[in-house]
């Protein structure tokens, strides 16, 4: 019997621990728009209000200029810039900002529109994966920065590099690394293995677009979205067979913010350049997805950055309005000027604003009105990179500087 209890004890203790280690990661910002790219935090605790003097800076550090987000996990930021002869991926303490180490990708991109990387790495089994503006693609060893594998993906699958350098953050589907690559040669997408960079399979054929793909599971069938340079589509993710297809052709092939599933059977996308936003409902029959439209719009044209999605509604940028939009109806709610093109999340039922002009806001995630409960100027110059958050700290950059701000 003691035996028997000694086990049982044994067995509690590493249950509460595994229940401990998966609360930490639960709050980790491992990826470009979060845990489920959806921009949304399961965060709560948060600030509703902030001092007079706006929330407590961390620290400050210098950054090469870059648009790359910034993923986090396990105590450590992953994000990618440009110093000194080249573009790097880099790897900071996050308690800090102290640099642990970095990884040369490339030549600097260099662009009238802003110098340096623009895709936002992912942590996947310890490994970080990047994709610099010029198309090289990396597998790193997330503990010490060493390199895995390395491809170029212009060079080696005849990809074609958007007039804007590639700005795609890649994605992580069980063993694939998912990348859209452009071209026509059915590689508007491509899988490799994350562990051993080994090529699995290519699909489809369009220009490349400057957003990123997302999985989505619709009358439980697994898909992998992905925003192009002239159409939305959506294949398999275990041998790329192409599931359905929406054209989409924007001006410049600037479909640049990501695809938001409105659940459960419903995919938003939405582009700038007077073209607007459409919301496209997947019909699966049999096994098999098709899509139709269910209303398109010019209520909400997304530039550079992504909606969210709570309770029914999207909030995010019209060009340089912050707007609330009914999802089934592309009706507006609100509309709030003054701020400029930005950026939001969404964590504790408030949304997180970031100006592009550096003015972190705070306001309710509400269709009634909009209620700014707190703001703070926080960064000078542009800034068009979205923020992350993880563990009550928000963390936010420039093309200069980044900072750590605790939201506790």
């Amino acid at each position: 019997m003691k035996t028997i209890g000694l086990r049982i004890l044994i067995l509690i203790l590493l249950l509460a621990t595994a229940s401990r280690v998966q609360i930490a990661r639960s709050a980790d910002w491992p990826q470009y728009g979060g845990i489920q790219r959806d921009r949304i935090s399961p965060e709560t605790g948060l600030l509703r209000v902030w001092p007079p003097a706006g929330p407590k800076i961390i620290w400050r550090i210098p950054v090469g200029e870059a648009y790359s987000g910034i993923s986090v996990s396990e105590g450590r930021l992953y994000t990618m810039t440009s110093l000194g002869p080249g573009e790097f991926v880099l790897c900071l303490e996050e308690a800090t900002g102290k640099e642990l180490w970095r990884y040369r990708t490339d030549s600097i991109y260099k662009s009238g529109d802003g110098n340096g990387p623009r895709s936002t790495p992912v942590i996947n089994a310890g490994m970080v994966f990047a994709v610099g503006a010029q198309g090289a693609l990396v597998a790193i060893n997330a503990k010490n920065g060493n390199r895995v594998w390395q491809y170029n993906i212009v060079k080696d699958f005849g990809g074609k590099m958007p007039g804007w350098g590639f700005c795609n953050s890649p994605m992580i589907e069980d063993d694939a690394l998912i990348v859209p690559v452009g071209g026509s040669r059915g590689n508007a997408v491509m899988a490799f293995n994350k562990k051993s960079g080994a090529f699995l399979w290519k699909s489809h054929s369009d220009d490349p677009g400057y957003s990123s793909p997302i999985a989505v599971t619709i009358g439980g069938v697994r898909q992998i979205v992905v925003f192009s340079g002239t159409q939305v589509f959506a294949v398999s993710p275990t041998d790329g067979k192409l599931f359905w297809s929406y054209p989409w052709k924007t001006g410049g092939q600037v479909n640049a913010a990501v695809p938001l599933l409105v659940p459960p059977d419903k995919i938003f996308i939405s582009s700038s350049y007077d073209q607007g936003a459409a919301l496209l409902k997947v019909n699966v029959i049999k096994g098999k997805p098709a899509v139709e439209q269910v209303w398109k719009s010019k209520v909400m044209m997304n530039h550079f950055n992504s909606s969210v999605f709570k309770d029914g509604y999207l909030y995010g940028f019209d060009n340089s309005f912050l707007k609330c939009v009914e999802a089934v109806t592309g009706k507006e709610k609100w509309v709030k000027s003054g701020l400029g093109k930005g950026s939001l999340l969404l964590a504790d039922g408030r949304l997180i604003i970031l100006s592009e002009q550096g003015l972190l806001v705070l306001a309710d995630a509400s269709p009634v009105k909009f209620q700014q409960t707190a703001s703070a100027q926080i960064l000078q110059g542009r800034c068009l990179t979205e923020p992350a958050l993880s563990g009550g700290k928000l963390f936010l950059r420039n093309q200069k500087e980044m900072v750590s701000v605790s939201l506790k």
